[in-house]
């Protein structure tokens, strides 16, 4: 509650004096001062960063507006859109399932959803994790018909039914196509061997079970405390609320809420073993390869790389409307950059890593 109650004083007097009886170090000042230029340079209405170090948060600020309307600024409470960050946090309820004996990564999806059809190959979870199960991505057509007006779908299996009934893209393991969809299979996967649902599931065995209390789905049809509003730009420039969207037809791949600490805390979790075993993380940040042998750059859901440095990351980014993330982690440092924004606005890779270098040792 301590750092919690830091991390708020210091979104509302960030460069002040210093807080919490410490003066504010040199590390906050200079990422505050790239964080500023970005949200300017960006025109970004509401955002928000957090910063882990060994699984402590070191850094958690808000800039802007989380309603521009009501003149209400961003806190470190403030929960914004992850898009497809939601996919490393859904990866975390799988490895417990996998972990349990309960899910077998190179079985047929059929083992844990019957229903699904068959192909003219057989899909596994590992393929769909990895975006090699040619599972095809969403197309616009299903904005134009399918998904226009945000329906609502009540479980994750009538949200199969955008594409389930579609010809695979490829044979799987051939090549590499990301998919979003493939999530979707992954949390009809996730009931049939948890035999609960989806976001029950993943409430007492992950979020629950790490004490993250502000992540959440993305319940158009429901009061979340702390949402932020939602924006995006005209052609104009001008700024304007952003389409309404029901995130029901996605909730593993794309349909989650955080706020920035809760999300930095998450993978911070994911860095050493205790919520998962060692043998288990290794799995996640090792990478796939495709049949011809060459790796993929991606393991379970998570990107596995080096910054411009050189040093090795793991890390997601997520557009959404209304909304950009991006979780940038340093394993070997324990450092956790992430990065939420109200509006989907131009930032990425780059910007996390020049802020996760700034916390570097040394």
């Amino acid at each position: 509650m301590k750092t919690r109650l830091c991390s708020a004083l210091l979104s509302l007097s960030a460069l002040a004096g210093g807080v919490c009886g410490a003066p504010l170090s040199t590390e906050i000042e200079r990422a505050h001062k790239v964080v500023e230029d970005l949200v300017t340079a960006k025109r970004i209405p509401g955002f928000s960063i957090a910063v882990a170090r060994s699984g402590r948060i070191v850094w958690s600020e808000g800039f802007g507006f989380a309603n521009v309307e009501q003149g209400v600024v961003v806190t470190p409470l403030t929960r914004f859109r992850l898009g497809s960050v939601s996919k490393i946090v859904t990866t975390a309820g799988l490895a417990r399932l996998i972990e349990e004996g309960k899910v077998d990564l190179d079985a047929p999806v059929q083992r844990y959803v019957p229903d699904f059809p068959q192909k003219q190959w057989p899909i596994t979870t590992r393929e769909l994790a990895g975006h090699l199960a040619g599972i095809r991505h969403y197309s616009e057509q299903d904005f134009a018909i399918t998904l226009k007006g945000g329906p609502h779908y009540d479980s994750v299996y009538a949200a199969l039914g955008i594409f389930k009934n579609d010809p695979l893209l490829f044979e799987p393991g051939t090549k590499y196509s990301y998919s979003s969809y493939g999530w979707n299979l992954i949390s009809a996967v996730m009931e049939g061997a948890s035999g609960e649902d989806f976001l029950s599931y993943m409430q007492h065995a992950v979020f629950d079970a790490l004490g993250l209390r502000n992540i959440h789905a993305d319940q158009a049809l429901e009061i979340v405390p702390y949402r932020t509003s939602f924006y995006q730009r005209d052609p104009e420039g001008d700024l304007r609320p952003a389409v309404y969207v029901d995130n029901s037809y996605k909730w593993a791949g794309g349909g989650y809420l955080s706020n920035a600490e809760d999300l930095a805390l998450f993978g911070s979790a994911m860095l050493e073993p205790g919520f998962l075993r060692r043998e288990t993380l290794e799995l996640l940040f090792t990478s796939q390869r495709l049949r011809s042998g060459g790796e993929t750059g991606v393991g379970i859901a998570w990107r596995i790389g080096k910054d411009a440095k050189g040093n090795r990351v793991f890390h997601h980014g997520g557009t959404i409307d209304g909304g950009r993330a991006m979780i940038m982690m340093y394993p070997d440092s324990k450092v956790v950059v992430v990065m939420l924004s109200n509006i989907l606005a131009d930032f990425g890779e780059p910007d996390a890593q020049e802020i996760g270098r700034i916390f570097l040792p040394g």
